[in-house]
């Protein structure tokens, strides 16, 4: 279940970084999970930690700029594979944006 949560956070943390449409995938490893999101912000890269289905990370996309975030999700097994598929919500604030003028 540890695995799901945060497979499911790493996909929430994706689409959080990516914005509203957007398509993601969570992969655990370890006690953390590595997130890929493809959206209208590009492409997006986190990483994050979980504990049932709350989980918080950080996401850089493809400009440089870094988000920490934090989500909760729900899965569901497919058929008798270990995938999964699920849905989750989070919300992000950018940390670092190297575009921004000092």
């Amino acid at each position: 279940m540890r695995s799901v949560a945060r497979s499911l956070f790493a996909l929430s943390l994706a689409v959080a970084l990516a914005g509203c449409a957007s398509v993601g995938i969570g992969i655990p490893l370890g006690p953390f999970s590595i997130g890929v999101g493809v959206g209208s912000g590009g492409v997006n890269l986190g990483v994050g930690t979980s504990v049932g289905p709350v989980g918080v990370g950080v996401g850089v996309n493809q400009d440089g700029r870094v988000s920490a975030g934090a989500g909760v999700g729900v899965s569901a097994p497919i058929g008798d594979s270990d995938a999964r598929i699920g849905v989750g919500v989070g919300t992000s604030t950018t940390i670092y944006d190297p575009n921004e003028k000092k």
